[in-house]
């Protein structure tokens, strides 16, 4: 996979407060499913926004396809039809009477025709699994339509990467799984995902590469490798993943072969039931 999407060395502080990053390197390969994993305050939302042209560095720069960003209205606006930001609250981002005409609002302003916006709104209200909702006011839906309804609105631009802070938070359940499958979806139709989270054991099962914000830059490697790391896990102030502190210690009692590595309770179970012999040398 090759890149689409580069962090190169950016620093950025909010106005008279300390620096949240410090030199954040972070490339974003498409195709891929990044999770953003940092605890509260670590800059995690910070580096979203700077990748999706909400914030512009102080220092170092975002590219795009290896072409660094223009923070021009023109630079901003070609900037979001390639790179979408979801934010964390569905609240800031939903304003129109109804969900359709919420959905429809990012194609409207592109100047498309109407039959264009038409198509797009279906496919984005289809993919989330709201289409059902499509003539609903946006204040009669509940807080995990909302989400989705937001995200719709993103995938309404259809952009090559979305960005998504925090999508589960506050989710039930339900919410969170249907969640997980709206955003499976649209990995399968090729979008590139980027989550913020600060839930270990959401990000060792769904994402295929982790970046865990820490001190001001970026770790970035699978996610196994580094939410196995105590010494790094400790110093973002994260856990470590259960699945990975069970996977550990049944392979070490010989419950699990030694190539074992489950991400998650599926897995896990399908390899205890199921486990695959070891060859002999």
């Amino acid at each position: 996979m090759t890149g689409v999407l580069r962090a190169v060395a950016v620093d950025f502080a909010y106005p008279g407060g300390p620096p949240v990053l410090t030199g954040a390197e972070l490339e974003v390969r498409r195709g891929s499913r990044l999770a953003v994993l940092g605890a509260n305050g670590s800059g995690k939302s910070t580096l979203l926004r700077c990748l999706t042209g909400a914030l512009r560095p102080d220092a170092g720069c975002i590219e795009v396809e290896g072409r660094p960003l223009q923070y021009s209205r023109g630079g901003l606006r070609r900037h979001r039809q390639v790179v979408q930001l979801v934010t964390q609250d569905p609240d800031d981002q939903l304003f129109s009477a109804s969900v359709r005409a919420d959905v429809s609002f990012g194609p409207v302003n592109l100047g498309l025709p109407e039959s264009d916006v038409r198509d797009r709104v279906t496919e984005a209200l289809d993919l989330l699994a709201v289409g059902h909702l499509a003539d609903r006011p946006t204040h009669q839906l509940s807080y995990g339509e909302r989400k989705r309804v937001a995200i719709a609105g993103a995938v309404s631009m259809r952009p090559a990467v979305l960005a998504l802070d925090e999508p589960t938070a506050g989710l039930d359940p339900s919410g969170v799984e249907d969640a997980l499958g709206a955003l499976a979806g649209l990995a399968a139709a090729g979008t590139t995902l980027v989550m913020a989270t600060h839930d270990v054991d959401l990000a060792l099962a769904w994402a295929d590469e982790v970046a865990v914000v820490v001190g001001g830059g970026v770790r970035h490697g699978a996610p196994i490798s580094l939410l196995r790391s105590a010494d790094l896990l400790d110093l973002a102030r994260l856990r470590r993943p259960w699945v990975i502190t069970v996977g550990d210690r049944l392979r070490a009692l010989g419950v699990l072969p030694p190539q074992a590595e489950p991400r998650d309770e599926a897995s896990l179970l399908e390899m205890m039931l199921h486990p695959v012999p070891v060859e002999e040398p």
